[in-house]
């Protein structure tokens, strides 16, 4: 987690048995709830992040879309 960045608190609906399992590592590795779900918070955000950088290279696209385009998403969509 980057310490320099402000933390939010927010609010989490997770299944039962998701959470009984991260209690469950978070009392293994002696840490609270909360500072396993950041850290898994922000390996999710590393994760959508580098997927979405923009390749460098000479190529053509299959569907004719642009980088630009591309990178011009959002990183996730709203559920549905």
């Amino acid at each position: 987690m980057n310490q320099m960045s402000p933390i939010r608190r927010t609010t989490v609906a997770a299944s039962r048995d998701s959470l009984q399992t991260l209690e469950a590592e978070a009392r293994r590795r002696g840490v609270s709830l909360s500072v396993l779900m950041a850290e898994a918070i922000d390996e999710k955000a590393v994760s959508l992040r580098s997927a979405r950088r923009p390749r460098v290279g000479v190529a053509r696209s299959h569907d004719g879309r642009s980088a630009a385009e591309l990178t011009g998403e959002p990183v996730a969509r709203p559920p549905a």
